[in-house]
């Protein structure tokens, strides 16, 4: 489960020396004035640069799911590999590291130097609204999958920035919340992933949440973050704000937050020299900070004198194969009848659900790429499937609130305060989102309006749909005729929500020719076009073709499916559900999906569903269906790993890395909003499956770390061993080791997740009943037998206390299995008492 740390040279090598040698002497060039000019942004994704010292631009891009770069919108596209949550259900860190090296490249290939990401805070309930970005509800799998992500991007000469740091498990009220948790909870729990992330893989950075913990902001949380994570851990790389995240200029600097973004106005600046004129701030505690931010920059090669720590670009990644790969991987098989995988040549399959149309390909808000293209699950079985079989396509049940961007090219004008042209952009369809940056080198303070022309190209006549979505005065014409000429007005209370998830406003055009017609948007901004300081143009001209209504959709998806020899349902959440800004209200699939897949199973037995979400959703139909197959959001190739998985050229590689309920009443965690601006973890420790098998009065649909393929596996052997504690105290190394032999006992090569969990003997009910203690990915052939080697760590047999963490000696049981509930050996250990 371990490995060799390539991104980080060893202190007292000739490199390091350099660089920190390098560090030292550009610091020491700098007045007041250019140090603290180093610690915030100069504009929106962006610290300045600095040519006496040889400091280039470094530039910060968001990154959990593909690297998005300076625009946020299509007209620079990415790759978007699978959500975090599906490239957790891999468990495979030699996966992780590899999509790791992607992002990497894709980042030098932007101009970005820093990736934020990636986000390793817990599932701690399933209403969490960023769900889909995180990885787990358990610690030691969050905090090594995110070493691995961060050692995969390091590895390509890019700087991570691990988040949210910490307790940044929810969304309501992300701004303000004061989480409330004990010592212990904070340790083992929602400080644990980090801890393991910076003694595993050194982060050259880490981002520090909105909210609060223990009554402290986080970008002010002096003994988090300074005697934590930097005395205690040995952190060493920077501190940077999430965007409008520092608040206070004397806190922020005492409380250790090395960069406030986005620029150019923030806490520090001049309001920073002035602190320190006036003795609030000791200008030592501002080199620190600099000094941080000049080794960040060293380290990814934009300082003069300073080696980079990377210095040979690693080789080239075919980024849609392996995002290809990725989702196939991480597909989790949770019920199969033995439909799957299906024939070869099946007689004719018929595949329903808007979703199999228009990918449901990631979660919104700042995880959000757009890719150059999309494989839909449509696409993906039209090219897999062979041309004998037939295959028929039903929407079913849509359960889109918002209508999608018009499908064409349009041509976007800046205008200014006379009306006139500033500059022109052509966009690849009807969204407009400009961040902290216009196209043509416009400056927001010239910029008035934004207008917008595309032709609809209707497909059929009837009664057509178009959308405005965005806050502000908008004037919509088709064909000369104004059909809209008002506001728009956002109602929701997240200050970045108008943006995140914006309002929308509808109109009718009832069309009796399919002769293309010029629509035309205008949005007139506001005389401060801006989002927390910083420009902001955002806003959607929307489309949506004649459908019939919810009933007619559904009849025609059952006819279709009763003449099929197999049906495949898609079904989804959508961007309302599962979105950065806002927590779930329940866990539904919105929509009729659940009456749909209910429908169709009933005239065919043979029904596979294959679900794409970041979070768990209700099933109340998963003993009805053949097959279950959790998508979860699975990026760009999403059709094409589908149509692989399906027809058995590649097996669903995925396990479980939360665990999914059966019902919604049963969740051990629900409460995500805060009372009188607290939010209070009183559950402890008991979060995820421990949670479940405590309570032991109700199953959850499937548990943590399940998930089947294409062929079976006997659990041969267990032997565990004691490792010698050796000298320090760190917690990450082995200190048992467990050997499990496992036999392919299938037909087919396949892949197994061997998962080892420690049992305490149950004397201290404080302890969950056992806890994940490492885990490994074998390939075997048919009738092959292979060995997992899986190191427990010295944190596993360890509890934090009044003085602080202590080795619990005594009788354990270790476990091997294919869950957190189906434990296939078990062998005792005994841990002798420490000296």
């Amino acid at each position: 489960m371990g490995s060799t740390d390539t991104t980080r040279t060893t202190p007292g090598t000739t490199a390091d020396d350099q660089r920190e040698t390098a560090v030292e002497e550009a610091l020491g060039k700098l007045d007041l004035t250019a140090k603290v000019a180093l610690l915030a942004g100069a504009d929106m994704w962006s610290l300045p640069a600095n040519e006496e010292i040889g400091l280039g631009r470094l530039v910060m891009s968001d990154g959990p799911a593909g690297v998005r770069g300076e625009q946020w919108g299509p007209a620079d596209p990415s790759i978007a590999v699978p959500s975090p949550t599906a490239l957790a259900a891999t468990w495979d860190l030699d996966l992780v590291r590899r999509t790791g090296g992607l992002l990497a490249q894709e980042a030098r290939r932007k101009g970005a130097h820093v990736v934020l990401a990636p986000t390793v805070n817990l599932h701690r309930s399933p209403r969490g609204g960023r769900h889909f970005e995180a990885y787990s509800e358990d610690p030691l799998l969050t905090g090594e999958i995110g070493a691995a992500m961060v050692q995969g991007i390091q590895a390509g000469g890019v700087g991570t920035t691990p988040k949210h740091w910490v307790a940044n498990d929810s969304e309501t009220d992300r701004y303000t919340i004061d989480v409330r948790a004990d010592e212990r909870t904070l340790r083992e729990l929602y400080l644990a992933p980090f801890e393991a992330i910076v003694r595993k893989a050194h982060p050259w950075g880490l981002m520090a949440a909105y909210n609060r913990v223990g009554g402290h902001r986080m970008s002010e949380h002096d003994q988090l973050n300074n005697r934590v994570l930097r005395e205690e851990w040995g952190f060493d790389g920077a501190l940077v704000s999430d965007w409008t995240g520092a608040r206070d200029t004397v806190g922020s600097v005492l409380g250790g937050l090395d960069i406030a973004m986005p620029g150019p106005a923030t806490v520090y600046g001049e309001h920073l020299v002035a602190a320190v004129h006036d003795g609030r701030v000791p200008e030592p505690a501002v080199d620190e900070l600099a000094r941080r931010v000049l080794r960040l920059a060293a380290r990814v090669g934009l300082l003069a004198a300073a080696p980079a720590a990377v210095p040979v670009t690693p080789a080239e990644i075919d980024g849609e194969a392996l995002a290809r790969e990725v989702a196939a991987r991480s597909f989790t098989l949770v019920r199969n009848d033995g439909v799957l995988p299906l024939d070869p040549a099946p007689g004719s399959v018929a595949l329903i659900g808007a979703a199999a149309e228009h990918a449901r390909i990631g979660g919104g808000g700042s995880a959000q790429v757009f890719p150059a293209r999309v494989v839909s699950p449509l696409e993906g079985l039209r090219s897999a499937l062979p041309p004998s079989t037939a295959l028929g396509f039903a929407v079913g049940a849509d359960p889109s609130v918002h209508l999608a961007p018009l499908a064409a090219p349009v041509s976007a004008a800046l205008l200014g305060a006379d009306g006139g042209e500033l500059a022109t952009a052509e966009l690849p369809d009807g969204s407009v989102r400009w961040l902290g940056r216009l196209p043509g080198g416009v400056g927001f303070a010239e910029l008035r309006a934004v207008r917008v022309t595309g032709l609809l190209r209707p497909q059929t006549t009837g009664v057509h749909r178009l959308a405005i979505r965005g806050q502000g005065r908008f004037v919509l014409e088709v064909a000369g005729r104004t059909l809209f000429d008002g506001e728009v007005r956002y109602q929701g209370t997240d200050p970045a929500g108008a943006f995140l998830n914006p309002p929308e406003q509808v109109f009718e055009l009832d069309l009796e020719s399919t002769a293309p017609i010029e629509v035309t948007l205008r949005h007139i901004l506001p005389a401060q076009s801006a989002f927390a300081g910083f420009g902001l143009v955002s806003f959607t001209l929307g489309h949506g073709a004649p459908v019939g209504t919810d009933d007619e959709l559904i009849d025609e998806a059952v006819a279709l499916a009763a003449a099929a020899d197999v049906a495949v349902v898609v079904v989804a959440t959508t961007e309302e559900v599962e979105s950065e800004g806002v927590d779930r209200v329940g866990l539904a699939l919105p929509g009729r999906q659940d009456e749909l897949v209910q429908r169709v199973a009933r005239v065919n037995p043979r029904t596979v569903v294959v679900v794409n979400s970041g979070a768990p959703v209700l099933m109340p139909w998963r003993e009805q269906v053949a097959a279950v197959l959790l998508g979860w959001f699975p990026g760009q190739e999403a059709g094409a790993a589908l149509g692989d998985v399906l027809l058995g050229v590649c097996e669903p590689g995925g396990r479980l890395p939360t665990t999914w309920p059966a019902e919604q009443a049963d969740c051990p965690v629900w409460q995500v909003e805060p009372v009188d601006g607290r939010l209070d973890y009183r559950e402890g420790l008991f979060v995820g499956y421990p949670a479940w098998q405590r309570r032991g009065t109700v199953a959850p649909a499937y548990w943590f770390g399940h998930g089947l393929g294409y062929t079976d596996w006997e659990y041969q052997g267990i032997e565990v061993r004691l490792l010698d504690a050796g000298p320090g105290d760190d917690p990450c190394a082995a200190r048992a080791e467990a050997v499990v032999r496992v036999r392919n006992i299938g037909v087919r090569t396949g892949r197994e997740t061997v998962q080892v969990y420690l049992v305490p003997d149950g004397s201290d009910r404080t302890r969950p009943d056992r806890r994940l203690a490492g885990f490994a990915v074998l390939r075997a052939a048919p009738d092959e037998v292979v060995e997992a080697r899986v190191e427990l760590p010295l944190r596993a047999f360890q509890t934090w206390g009044a003085d602080g963490w202590t080795t619990r000696p005594g009788a354990y049981t270790v476990e091997a299995g294919r869950s957190a509930a189906d434990a296939r050996l078990t062998v005792p250990l005994e841990l002798p008492a420490e000296g």
